[in-house]
């Protein structure tokens, strides 16, 4: 029964895949100009110690990011812990006492919530600077009220979140960023378009800062980092402003041109370079799952036959039982930890228990077959992830089988 619904189901979707084999090509095509320009040699994977001044392989991993998202300079640091950190350290680095940032795309994610608003932890509140949130309308951006915010107040720094997070709503495309970055700047706007392009990367042809975005961060045991980069996180954008993140990074005396990793660098750039194909097998997996509930009468965000525009899948419960099953039956057939059971806990960073599948060979990677949920109303997981379309398959068939066989 199982087969029968995947093999039709795959047939359904071929005009899709060839889509993501398309964009797949594409970008790599990009990321081995980006080797081939900047010269990479297997010097660039060796590892250093201390300073690390005569580390080859820190700076020219940044110009290939740098070269691969459309950007005047990048910093890539395994120093970087989460995609929380990059984005925190872009923050950071821009905003000044005074200084007022505003959301265009509602809330952030729950984990930079106490980034800006928490009192007495070094948070950007107790740095003086100010945070507006303009909620989405018909769950896309009010650009009305957020041409108008950015034109009166004139922010230091527009945000844009390029995924969904806990949202019941589709992840912004690369076409409404560029439709949108060319209204602010043709209105007048002069400050900074930051995106967090966090599950993002390399799902479309172009990244943000190939359309008008001053800055993009995102962690490396997601996207970028093709499943191979054990830990690590990014800035890339305009040289101004990464420039400052180096400073914040390290020190402003000494910016970029101290780092050093005892390990070497060769995780780092094998994870871009495979990136693409990763990507692409993530987001045929995504479909596959997204398309078979459907017919079985599950809602799931993308809808059926939609290319998603980044690697998370929204699938909606009506029960809390559904939903520990449906989490469950990921973290079964996962490479690492398949025999745990899982059950829901106060993770850091968010209001509400949440319940998280992640048997992954590196803790917590999200370009890994992972799913996750808060445990509230609506009844939503959260699947991302997959390094390759057999294993999403295969987890496919147990989702089935769970939801079955624990469906009230």
């Amino acid at each position: 029964m199982f087969e029968e619904i995947i093999k039709n189901t795959k047939k359904e979707l071929q005009k899709q895949f060839e889509r993501t084999e398309e964009i797949a090509l594409f970008n790599q095509k990009k990321i081995l100009d980006a080797f081939r320009a900047e010269r990479i040699a297997l010097r660039h994977f060796a590892p250093t110690t201390g300073y690390g001044y005569d580390g080859d392989g820190r700076a020219a991993l940044n110009n290939v990011y740098a070269r691969a998202f459309g950007a005047e300079k990048a910093v890539v640091s395994p120093n970087i812990v989460s995609g929380t950190h990059a984005l925190s350290l872009g923050l950071f680095a821009i905003l000044r006492p005074g200084d007022d940032f505003v959301s265009a795309t509602g809330m952030p994610y729950d984990t930079l919530v106490e980034v800006i608003y928490g009192d007495g932890i070094g948070s950007l509140k107790d740095y003086g600077v100010t945070f507006t949130s303009i909620p989405l309308k018909n769950d896309r951006i009010d650009e009305e009220k957020v041409l108008a915010y950015a034109i009166e107040k004139k922010p230091k720094m527009v945000y844009f979140q390029r995924s969904r997070g806990y949202e019941w709503r589709s992840s912004l495309t690369i076409g409404e960023m560029e439709t949108f970055f060319a209204k602010l700047r043709s209105a007048g706007y002069e400050g900074c378009i930051f995106v967090d392009n966090c599950y993002g990367e390399f799902v479309e042809e172009r990244e943000p800062t190939d359309v008008g975005a001053d800055v993009i961060a995102g962690s490396l045991i997601k996207n970028a980092g093709g499943g191979l980069a054990p830990t690590g996180g990014y800035v890339a954008g305009k040289e101004k402003y990464i420039t400052l993140a180096e400073n914040r990074l390290t020190a402003p005396s000494i910016g970029g041109e101290v780092g050093s990793y005892a390990y070497g660098y060769q995780y780092y750039f094998q994870g871009l370079f495979l990136a693409p194909h990763t990507v692409k097998q993530a987001i045929d997996g995504s479909m596959l799952i997204g398309a078979a509930l459907s017919d079985l009468g599950y809602e799931t965000m993308p809808a059926k036959g939609e290319l998603p525009a980044d690697i998370t899948r929204s699938v909606k419960f009506d029960t809390e039982r559904e939903l520990t099953a449906f989490i469950q039956s990921v973290q079964d057939v996962s490479p690492v930890d398949s025999f745990v059971t899982l059950e829901a806990w106060e993770m850091p960073g968010y209001e509400h228990k949440v319940i998280m599948a992640a048997g992954c060979f590196v803790q917590g990677s999200s370009i890994e077959l992972s799913a996750d949920a808060p445990i509230c109303k609506p009844y939503v997981a959260y699947v991302q992830g997959g390094l390759t379309f057999e294993h999403c398959v295969i987890a496919l068939e147990r989702i089935i089988g769970k939801l079955q066989q624990d469906k009230i």
